[in-house]
């Protein structure tokens, strides 16, 4: 990118009779096309059958945590989603104001947030939420925030 603004430049420079003016104005006009936003894609993937959660960026794995997902009489939603809206701090309004830590919401009340039911990690235990441990869900919530909403899917599965 670098390379071709000096190119562009380059060529002002000789087609033009102002010279290094143009050269220079020509510059500053590409300049704000040379620093684009350096989102990365972040993919979530939930395996419901092993209690595990997969996270890549770029298409590269960076995380394998475990998670707790809907115990039974209760069910997780399948599918492919994208975060709705995210609270660092959230107390369920639906289940005696729990505390739900960098909360991300992908469906309705659903979300993929930090527990401190930790020992229940790795095996089916909420209500439908995916929950995580308190540190790894400030990671993701931290990963999401950074790279965007809009550059992170969550794909659920059995």
């Amino acid at each position: 990118m670098i390379y071709t603004l000096f190119a562009t430049a380059g060529k002002l420079l000789q087609r033009s009779k102002y010279g290094l003016m143009a050269a220079l104005m020509g510059l500053m006009v590409l300049a704000p096309m040379a620093t684009p936003a350096s989102a990365a894609r972040v993919g979530v993937k939930i395996d419901l059958s092993s209690q595990k959660m997969y996270v890549t960026v770029n298409g590269f794995r960076r995380h394998t945590w475990p998670v707790s997902t809907a115990r039974r009489g209760y069910r997780t939603p399948i599918g492919n989603f994208r975060p709705t809206r995210m609270h660092a701090r959230y107390f369920s309004k639906k289940y005696h104001g729990s505390p739900m830590p960098h909360s991300i919401f992908f469906r309705g009340g659903y979300a993929i947030h930090g527990t401190n039911s930790i020992k229940n990690l790795g095996r089916p235990a909420s209500h439908g939420c995916v929950r995580l441990h308190p540190d790894n869900a400030r990671q993701l919530f931290a990963l999401v925030k950074q790279n965007g909403a809009s550059n992170t899917s969550i794909s659920i599965r059995h």
